[in-house]
């Protein structure tokens, strides 16, 4: 499941594609033109670069499905290539040397790629193949397309909920995982074991920035909402304030600095270490992916998963959950556009493989006929996620043209107000929307999207 790690950066990596972009497409070109006719007869070869891991068994699986388009396409040839993340694919644009397809592990950088030009817009194919895109949930056409232009495909989807560790409950005589806020409360100060230096066990780690817990993963169960309109609505949405208190009442109540040092020695996130495996955290915000690192590496954990807890007055929430994916798009200057095309179509829509990509990544597959395959073998603890998945609630955060500046933005502030650097948290929220709307403004060219 390794594949996934390159998203995890892409807060610190989407903001270099969203200022280096504005050259590709020609001040905004999105390359909307006629759909190219496939000719069958036609021998072509295309290159597909992704970012999953040379030689690991990730890179296999996504090839194998490519096989199978091959065998369905013999005039079609596809050369793919591993390793390649979204700096490498940005630069070979400019270079005017890019693959025929990309796949981003960073759904935030469709803001960038859709308005720059430098993924083309999809919709004259998608309106020739008759193509349903409601065939996606809200969240999954939320993150392929921005301010009107679709230039991406959503391939697989992961979907952030609740592990919990069942022998920790047992011994504390919980039967079943906490639904609101309130209760995670209870529970983690009920799991946690020791206290101040001697922190054995952690009930539960609020701190954004620990593992997967960023911002944009808590705000859809809080129902945050990034934007008010044009503008970042991180001062003028009370759940943004309401949720950082609780992060921050939480963090104080084990100490931060006590905290801080118990993450420092919690494991590497992505080995056999990582804190939840190995019983360090009693429960944790996770994708699902986690829970094929379980089987490969602590089978014989007894766990279970869930949605995350929800605020006490919003228990009507209860299932929502944060929504994001891998996307695939037509780089500007593919000398293959029709081919490339029918590539992307088969791999995103095509309900076999997508299921087998589900199967061999253990990520949510991501149409309605997919999601409900009875093909699908990824266990009971994988039902949850595919609920969330499902949810009406689920949510994404947008896709800007300043690529995630907003959520390193906020995450920055979130920092400062976890360690008590921050004296005033309503003017620190607004300080920190006027950075984001400024940041996006100069990712647009001045105007507002």
């Amino acid at each position: 499941m390794n594949w996934m790690r390159p998203r995890y950066l892409a807060i610190a990596i989407a903001l270099i594609p969203a200022l280096a972009l504005g050259a590709c497409g020609g001040g905004g070109d999105n390359g909307g033109g006629e759909a190219q006719k496939f000719d069958p007869n036609k021998e072509v070869t295309i290159t597909v670069w992704s970012g999953f891991t040379p030689g690991e068994r990730e890179i296999g699986a996504f090839d194998s499905v490519i096989k199978d388009f091959e065998k369905l396409h013999p005039n079609v040839h596809v050369n793919s290539v591993a390793g390649i993340n979204d700096d490498k694919i940005v630069a070979a644009i400019r270079a005017g040397n890019a693959p025929d397809v990309a796949l981003s592990f960073s759904s935030d950088n469709t803001g960038a790629f859709c308005s720059s030009g430098a993924w083309i817009d999809l919709q004259p194919y998608i309106d020739r193949d008759q193509v349903d895109i409601n065939e996606f949930p809200q969240a999954v056409r939320s993150y392929t397309e921005y301010n009107g232009t679709r230039c991406a495909m959503p391939l697989l989807a992961d979907v952030y909920g609740l592990y919990y560790n069942n022998d920790l409950f047992k011994q504390d005589g919980l039967t079943e995982p906490p639904k609101t806020i309130s209760q995670l409360d209870a529970y983690a100060k009920k799991l946690t074991q020791g206290s101040g230096d001697s922190l054995d066990v952690v009930g539960f780690d609020p701190t954004i920035g620990f593992y997967e817990n960023a911002a944009a993963h808590y705000a859809p169960p809080w129902d945050a909402q990034w934007f008010d309109g044009d503008n970042a609505a991180f001062a003028s949405d009370p759940a943004w304030a309401d949720m950082l208190t609780w992060d921050k009442n939480l963090i104080d109540w084990y100490g931060y600095d006590s905290l801080t040092r118990w993450e420092a020695g919690a494991g590497e996130e992505f080995s056999a270490s990582n804190a939840f495996e190995t019983g360090k955290v009693a429960m944790i915000m996770d994708g699902e992916y986690r829970t094929a690192f379980i089987k490969d590496e602590h089978p014989e954990l007894n766990y279970g998963t869930a949605p995350m807890p929800v605020p006490d007055d919003q228990q009507d929430r209860y299932g929502a959950g944060y929504i994001t994916g891998s996307i695939m798009g037509i780089p500007k200057g593919s000398s293959n556009e029709a081919a490339a095309w029918e590539l992307i179509k088969y791999m995103t829509t095509d309900t076999g493989a997508l299921v087998k990509l589900a199967n061999g990544l253990a990520n949510v597959p991501t149409t309605a006929a997919s999601a409900k395959s009875p093909d699908l073998t990824l266990g009971p603890e994988f039902e949850p996620f595919l609920d969330i998945f499902n949810s009406p609630n689920s949510e994404t955060n947008p896709p800007k043209a300043s690529g995630a500046a907003y959520q390193e933005i906020f995450e920055s502030f979130a920092s400062k107000w976890q360690a008590g650097r921050v004296d005033d948290l309503q003017a620190g929220l607004e300080a920190a929307a006027n950075q984001a709307d400024a940041q996006e403004q100069n990712a647009s060219g001045g105007q507002a999207p």
